[in-house]
């Protein structure tokens, strides 16, 4: 899949757009840094190339892959979500990362949402996981907020990860849990809403 045949999702505040070559900086800067740890970096300048590299390929293998995560108004970058199923995994993942000057501002659920949303009512996904490093606590704190639960059961990638199970197509629509991840999006969407506590993605 060529990157001008990747499709292009668009939220409230955010345009999701396949990775291109100038998007390589923000990636590299975020990769290479202790933002990493929990996605088996801090990386040297080639290992964060060989990823970036991998993550345009994905598309071409899997016909899916990481979207960039563009602001609407600006076009400036603030991570990637979307899929990601290197040989080896267990089952097709829903990832993300958040440049580290993004985070707490919601753009990772926003993303994340969409994402989600598209690989299960276009793709027709019925299931999905995250694995995630168990003191991600970040990372856990969202899949939780996007209904994720930890599978026990599942497979893992190497046996230190969680595994958290997406909800379904149909445990989201119309439901409590749905309704909840709308309005939550809605508020970081209102520039008057400050978060308070944790800054979480």
């Amino acid at each position: 899949m060529s990157a001008q045949n990747i499709p292009t999702l668009e939220t409230r505040r955010l345009i999701l757009r396949g990775p291109e070559p100038q998007d390589y900086p923000d990636f590299k800067a975020t990769f290479t840094s202790y933002r990493a740890r929990f996605m088996g970096g801090p990386l040297n300048t080639y290992e964060s190339w060989m990823l970036y590299a991998a993550e345009i390929g994905h598309w071409q293998i899997r016909g899916y892959g990481m979207w960039m995560i563009h602001d609407k108004a600006t076009d400036e970058t603030y991570g990637m979500a979307g899929g990601w199923k290197p040989a080896g995994w267990p089952e097709a993942e829903i990832a993300w990362v958040i440049w580290p000057e993004a985070a707490g501002k919601g753009y990772a659920l926003e993303a994340t949402h969409a994402a989600r949303a598209y690989f299960y009512g276009t793709l027709g996904w019925d299931c999905a996981v995250s694995y995630i490093d168990p003191k991600n606590l970040d990372s856990i704190r969202l899949a939780e907020r996007l209904g994720a639960k930890k599978d026990h059961d599942a497979a893992t990638i190497d046996g230190s990860d969680a595994v958290y199970r997406h909800p379904t197509p149909a445990e989201l629509t119309g439901t409590q849990l749905g309704d909840g991840i709308e309005m939550e999006i809605s508020h970081y969407a209102d520039p008057l809403f400050k978060p308070k506590g944790w800054a979480l993605d």
